[in-house]
């Protein structure tokens, strides 16, 4: 098995239509440049050969650090062909974490653009264990080859042929609750991903993808799908421009996109403004953190050929479960609103799901843990063909998370829920955000929704105070421009109201204010409520 033979029988069958489009500006318009299927799979070839002649053979592992771009999916694919292990990490989780990441994986190869090449020299020991080096651009300087010298190399290879569960790719987790770490992805997960993937959404190869999710254009490319590289910084969402996004999706009239909810909402707010609809777009995918009922709505007027839909999982396991705005707006926003969590659908084919007692310790066998009955709120576990089996060289991270069930394993995704009479989930917050009163429970989503409802609020993060078991909680606000307008003072007293008149929130008595909340660096939209309890408990807020 490699998940590259997928990719090179599609190009056999796509040769000549265009794989990828990569935007380059002109003023106020755009022209895209392409490479077709046939054209990809004969550079991945050439790369593999190249590469391998260097010395990247089969279980190596290689940190990627190259922006999207023609020859970036091309990298990848080459990397899996010869059955190299790249190692994805978020340049954005922070230079601590991003050298600790390194150190931590020993990666004996690095491609990467000139400037990564330069901070490996002044970060040396971070990068003490790399021995063949390839940069993007520039000539051969020491044992760092440049990448159009390697694209020289002879077009014929033959995909190394790899066993189901051997080493893929590592993916690095953000770091939102907790630091980061490495997740080992299989050839067999990445198989089964894709093809779940593409009958979730029921896609077709003449389906167009706009990837605002680099990662996300890997799937979509190995179901013959042209992917539509946006113009944007992906490592920093929130700051994707909407009018660039719009002549993109326009110009290709693109059919299918993915990304932070954090692009859309920006998209969503434009489109409103200036009265436009995207008629193209069929399926609009928001993943990374809960999305508003607000944005199902914007979109519900925008789309007027296609809905929203958010995919439940987590960088161990993906996809978990799936719901439509459709369905959200139709049949459960309501109950959201009303601080019942939100609904993320039921679980996919051949993923289980099930909710078991909150604990801090790690359970070693099902058996140990208690299993709790629908309605009950507990920890979210999942089993399946998608779910990771272990962190890199991270034996504790890994048995805290792993659960065995016979000649199988349940991994605890750290998220709080139920599952209802219908079998569907409703996520309640992070475990991890969790506040544990002295009259019970207290999950961020479900408290957060009372507060989102209150006009003057843009969002809201739920805090806990103190040891758990008998903590406080408060409630932190992000005002919008029409909450921007009251008095503080007043607009305290009007939230501590809300919160008085439901069950969900009358334990909280403590409100505060900032100007604008921390995020995690992936998606730009998960709330730091961690540091906010830090700031408010020493008074910063």
């Amino acid at each position: 098995m490699n998940i590259a033979d997928r990719f090179t029988e599609i190009a056999k069958t796509h040769h000549n239509k265009v794989a990828v489009r990569y935007p380059r500006r002109a003023g106020k318009k755009y022209s895209y440049d392409s490479i077709t299927f046939g054209e990809l799979e004969t550079l991945a070839n050439k790369y593999a050969n190249g590469l391998s002649k260097i010395g990247f053979n089969r279980g190596s592992k290689t940190l990627l650090f190259v922006r999207p771009s023609l020859k970036f999916h091309a990298l990848v694919f080459a990397l899996f062909k010869l059955g190299v292990v790249p190692v994805l990490i978020d340049p954005g989780m922070g230079r601590k974490n991003l050298l600790a990441a390194i150190e931590e994986i020993a990666p004996q190869g690095l491609i990467a653009e000139p400037e990564v090449h330069f901070l490996s020299l002044i970060f040396s020991n971070a990068f003490k264990s790399v021995e063949f080096k390839v940069t993007t651009k520039g000539p051969k300087i020491g044992n760092c080859f440049p990448l159009a010298a390697i694209e020289r190399s002879d077009a014929g290879f033959v995909n190394q042929q790899l066993e189901p569960d051997e080493m893929a790719a590592i993916l690095f987790t953000s770091g939102g609750t907790g630091h980061p770490k490495g997740v080992v992805y299989t050839h067999k997960i990445y198989t089964e991903q894709t093809r779940l993937l593409q009958e979730l959404f029921s896609l077709s190869d003449n389906e167009i993808d706009l990837p605002c999710f680099p990662l996300f254009s890997l799937f979509t490319l190995c179901m013959g799908m042209t992917s539509c590289i946006p113009d944007m910084d992906p490592s920093k969402p929130a700051k994707a421009d909407p009018r660039k996004l719009l002549q993109n999706i326009v110009d290709n009239k693109v059919t299918f996109m993915a990304g932070s909810p954090a692009i859309w909402e920006a998209l969503a707010d434009y489109c409103e403004k200036n009265k436009i609809k995207l008629p193209s777009v069929k399926y609009l995918v928001m993943f990374g953190a809960p999305v508003r009922n607000e944005l199902h709505k914007k979109f519900s007027r925008i789309l007027p050929n296609g809905t929203t839909h958010t995919p439940y999982g987590a960088t161990e396991c993906l996809p978990v479960s799936k719901i439509s705005g459709k369905i959200i707006l139709e049949q459960t926003a309501a109950l959201t609103s009303q601080g019942k969590g939100t609904c993320v659908g039921a679980p996919v084919p051949g993923v289980e799901v099930s909710i078991i007692k909150i604990s801090e310790d790690v359970i070693e066998n099902i058996t140990n843990a208690q299993v709790l009955k629908p309605y009950q709120i507990g920890e979210i576990i999942v089993k399946g063909d998608i779910v990771t089996s272990s962190y890199y060289q991270s034996p504790v991270e890994t048995a805290q998370t792993k659960i065995a069930d016979n000649n199988s394993f349940w991994h605890r995704i750290g998220d709080l829920g139920y599952i209802d009479d219908q079998g569907r989930i409703w996520f309640c917050g992070r475990k991890t955000h969790r506040a544990e009163t002295p009259s019970g429970l207290l999950c961020s989503v479900t408290c957060e929704a009372i507060f989102n409802a209150h006009p003057g609020v843009r969002r809201s993060a739920l805090v806990a105070l103190g040891e758990k078991g008998n903590q406080s909680a408060a409630i932190v606000i992000e005002r919008n421009k029409a909450g921007k307008k009251l008095e503080k003072k007043s607009l305290e007293k009007e939230l501590l109201n809300v919160a008085g008149n439901n069950a969900c929130t009358a334990q909280i008595k403590s409100v505060h204010f900032c100007d604008q909340m921390p995020v995690d660096v992936r998606h730009n939209i998960k709330i730091d409520r961690l540091k906010l309890a830090h700031d408010v408990s020493r008074g910063k807020i």
